[in-house]
């Protein structure tokens, strides 16, 4: 008899080898373009360097999605912009 495991990474986001759907998207249209370049262009130096983009694109997103805190930018402005006078309370 079959045992079934339960699921519990239901609020994790899809992962298609080892990418979110859009970047999975664009890693897809990097493959599609560069086999394009492949079709249309008949030299060997093309088909290596388009190998070797497509990889370090590939290493590069996966990278990109282990640690998301390489893109994380900080905020310049506050949420909330407002004309009130702000009193500071201090308590001792």
């Amino acid at each position: 008899m079959k045992k079934y495991e339960v699921y519990k990474n239901i609020r994790k986001r899809a992962v298609i080898m080892g990418l979110p759907i859009s970047l999975f998207a664009l890693m897809m249209t990097s493959v599609i373009g560069s086999l394009l370049l492949i079709i249309f262009s008949f030299s060997f130096l093309v088909i290596i360097c388009v190998f070797v983009v497509n990889a370090s694109l590939y290493v590069s997103l996966t990278h990109l999605t282990k640690n998301p805190a390489l893109l994380h930018f900080k905020k310049v402005f506050p949420q909330t912009i407002s004309n009130k006078k702000v009193t500071q309370l201090y308590y001792e």
